[in-house]
């Protein structure tokens, strides 16, 4: 295991899974951005690849870096814990998806915030999809509670579910981010467990800020600082203006992880909090959901 001997204040792990040369374009951006002040290092974790993404990442040469291989593919939640095993031990832990790009000053931007508002125990920060330029709202959401979750997919209203209600060029402390970026400090992520290993993939950010919130943890949305996050290649969704390119037993496979995230994230966080007529009612309508989900992509 390797230990970089001097004071960390932030370690930045990225899971890799068939990234392509996103991860590669991922690390340059994080090379060429400037937080010479600051001791940062870069863990990667890889969920044994089967394209040649940790090969061409490994050309960028970024200091301070180290590609660990994980047991196998283990997931989301397992292969960030597992990059866990190989940081110092820092003040902050960055969770970086391998399909983003940083702006130059968004690392130190987000140490030196943290490190001046010791409110904020949590945040994300504005997360730019690489599709439309504009701000992907699962960066400020809500915890789908039986209401939101039923509006939102049903396709009544989202504004609940992704709280838009809110002025989201000012910093603010919001209920639940996207994985893509999640800053923390170490302190905090070890009082909660860090990420559920029961999710595989899809739903353990909404339970990891779940947490935060049961143990009176601040999480925020900070939006000086950017990311662009070409979403769905971690997911093998990848997606271009017109369609996915995901193979059809891709997007089966990825709307049943979907459904099955919910069906964890409402065992482990919410179901014990109603009757047992709306218990029935959550668990029919997460099944109604997947019937659709399928569906759609076998056939559309």
């Amino acid at each position: 295991m390797k230990k970089s001997p001097e004071k960390i204040d932030l370690s930045v792990i990225i899971l890799n899974y068939n990234s392509g040369s996103y991860l590669a374009k991922c690390l340059q951006s994080l090379k060429d951005s400037d937080f010479k002040k600051y001791q940062i290092e870069f863990v990667i974790p890889d969920n044994t690849s089967s394209d040649n993404s940790i090969e061409l990442a490994k050309k960028i040469s970024l200091p301070n870096s180290q590609f660990v291989k994980s047991p196998g593919n283990i997931g989301f939640s397992a292969g960030n814990n597992y990059g866990l095993k190989f940081i110092s031990n820092p003040k902050y832990v960055l969770f970086l998806n391998p399909d983003t790009t940083v702006a130059s000053n968004t690392l130190a931007g987000m140490i030196e915030y943290f490190d001046n508002h010791s409110e904020v125990d949590a945040a994300t920060c504005d997360v730019i999809l690489a599709l439309t330029g504009h701000t992907q709202l699962e960066s400020h959401r809500d915890f789908p509670t039986p209401l939101n979750a039923f509006l939102h997919f049903s396709g009544i209203s989202s504004n609940r579910y992704f709280m838009n209600h809110l002025d989201y060029t000012l910093v603010q402390p919001i209920n639940c981010c996207v994985g893509a970026f999640f800053m923390l400090k170490k302190s905090v992520g070890d009082k909660v467990n860090w990420w559920n290993e029961q999710y595989f993939m899809y739903g353990e950010d909404l339970d990891f800020c779940f947490k935060l919130k049961a143990n009176n943890f601040k999480l925020f949305f900070i939006p000086n600082f950017k990311i662009t996050h070409f979403q769905g290649v971690s997911s093998g969704l990848i997606k271009t203006k017109f369609k996915t390119q995901a193979s059809r037993q891709t997007k089966i496979r990825s709307a049943k992880a979907q459904t099955n995230a919910m069906r964890i994230f409402y065992q482990e966080n919410l179901i014990k909090n109603y009757s047992p007529l709306w218990q029935f009612i959550v668990w029919r309508g997460i099944d109604i959901l997947e019937i659709y989900r399928v569906f759609k992509a076998k056939y559309l």
